[in-house]
């Protein structure tokens, strides 16, 4: 699978020209891989819950996808400490990263 690109400070990927705050990159490699792992059971018990017509499920399983993203770092406060504003979900060309966008 391609990584996709990242802004020069690491702070976000970019996917289909919109910036989404990446992972913290202080996290251990094992901690890491654990908040994966339970990203990825709460997305499909999301699925499940959908499938099963299980609203509470759903809402559960929604609760612990926001829970396991918010400690990656992609949600909640940033993890970055310099005070630079967080241009989560934001277009590319609308954010100070347009030019190395462009240059890419």
């Amino acid at each position: 699978m391609t990584q996709p690109p990242r802004t020069p400070d690491g702070r976000y990927i970019v996917v289909d020209g919109v910036l989404w705050r990446a992972t913290r990159p202080d996290l251990p490699e094992s901690e890491r891989e654990t908040l994966v792992h339970a990203l990825m059971d709460a997305r499909r018990a999301v699925g499940a819950g959908k499938r099963a017509g299980d609203d509470a499920a759903v809402a559960k399983a929604r609760k612990a996808v926001d829970a396991a993203k918010t400690a990656l770092g992609e949600r909640g406060p940033v993890w970055w400490t310099d005070g630079a504003p967080d241009y989560n979900r934001h277009k590319v060309e609308n954010t100070p990263y347009t030019g190395w966008w462009a240059a890419r």
